[in-house]
């Protein structure tokens, strides 16, 4: 079998696609399959042993859209199936062109992220979906179109599920896989990563994009309640320089380090030599750095929102806040770092807590999806 796999992003990006991709490309490949990869990125990405073929970022929006869904369709041709974790409506369009069949994996509404992206709506995903009218209809339409193409939808946390039924999506056509993860083998020892890394205090960790959903700013106005504590942010995106200008008006800008892209290895480092990782989004489906902190001993502070609460257990792996209140997530972070019996409680509980996102498994099922729809 020869899969396409598509993916908005690529290594050395950060977020949970940029891991999943690769990391889907090296199993299916170990299985015997032929794999091509179409991405986009600022600069050429690196070699890998099979194609990746890559849309430049810089193009003005339009002028990307065709490019990015000509090179979809010129190498779903040489495929069996198309496997996307993004750009989902180039990715129909282009597999269609190429008559070929497409799963696509859903990590959000994307019709939502996109009325957030061109500052259409303001409101949260709950209140997007009561929203019918204008734009907001026709970005909706554009979004069931290419849904409607799938072959299979695969979804990460039951949350997600759940939205794409109301979509309209019949539930057979729907498969709960979450997201795999697997810690390296080998990390070097937490005071050790806490000297590499800088880190002489109490700090946090955030680890991908840089966008309005992680709301960012809940988390540095948080910062900004507790004296002495530190954050690193591994990731880049559209959010960036505002949340650095805001980190300077706040007075944190000596306490917020923004890192930039870091690649994978370095980004579990950062997790590992951090007291908690921390993650203030208003919305999430199913969050790679929570699954990853975790799966390197390290407790998730978060807010309870998509399907973070199917992995974090409040008070057994982590502590959860709700969603747009600074106040109370700095009193959650300042309650943990002030309890050292707390503290080594929930780092004890987890890594065990993660178990069932074993790779094999589920990139075992997948392969199984990808076979259905290709035949």
């Amino acid at each position: 079998m020869n899969v396409l796999i598509v993916s908005g992003i690529w290594p050395p990006d950060v977020g949970g696609p940029a891991s999943h991709a690769p990391e889907l490309a090296e199993h299916l490949r170990a299985h015997g399959h032929g794999v091509e990869v179409v991405t986009t990125a600022e600069r050429p990405p690196a070699a890998e042993p099979y194609p990746v073929r890559w849309t430049r970022r810089g193009l003005p929006r339009g002028v990307r859209h065709v490019d990015a869904a000509a090179r979809i369709a010129r190498a779903a041709r040489r495929a069996d199936v198309v496997y996307t974790t993004g750009m989902l409506v180039r990715s129909s369009l282009g597999s269609a062109l190429a008559r070929r069949p497409v799963v696509m994996k859903l990590t959000s509404d994307p019709a939502y992220e996109r009325s957030l992206r061109y500052d259409l709506f303001a409101g949260d995903l709950d209140e997007f979906q009561r929203v019918d009218g204008g734009r907001l209809r026709a970005l909706r339409r554009v979004n069931d179109a290419a849904l409607r193409r799938a072959a299979h939808l695969v979804v990460p946390s039951e949350a997600l599920r759940r939205l794409a039924i109301g979509w309209g999506i019949s539930p057979e056509r729907v498969t709960l896989l979450p997201n795999p993860v697997s810690a390296p083998e080998e990390l070097a020892p937490r005071d050790e990563l806490r000297a590499r890394h800088g880190f002489t205090g109490p700090t946090l960790a955030f680890a991908g994009r840089l966008v309005p959903q992680k709301s960012i700013d809940v988390a540095l106005r948080a910062l900004a309640q507790l004296e002495g504590v530190a954050l690193v942010l591994a990731g880049e995106g559209g959010e960036t320089e505002r949340m650095q200008a805001l980190a300077r008006e706040l007075g944190v800008a000596d306490r917020a380090r923004f890192l930039g892209a870091q690649p994978r290895a370095t980004v579990f480092e950062l997790l590992a030599a951090a007291d908690a990782a921390l993650l203030s989004s208003s919305w999430e489906n199913f969050p790679h750095v929570v699954v990853e902190a975790l799966a390197v001993g390290t407790p998730v502070i978060s807010t309870d929102v998509g399907g973070v609460g199917e992995i974090v257990r409040d008070g057994v792996n982590g502590l959860l806040v709700p969603i747009g209140d600074p106040d109370v997530l700095a009193a959650a972070i300042r309650r943990y770092l002030a309890d050292d019996a707390l503290q080594a409680r929930l780092r004890a509980a987890a890594a065990g807590s993660i178990e069932r996102f074993a790779p094999d498994v589920i990139y075992g099922r997948l392969e199984e999806i990808l076979r259905g729809a290709a035949a």
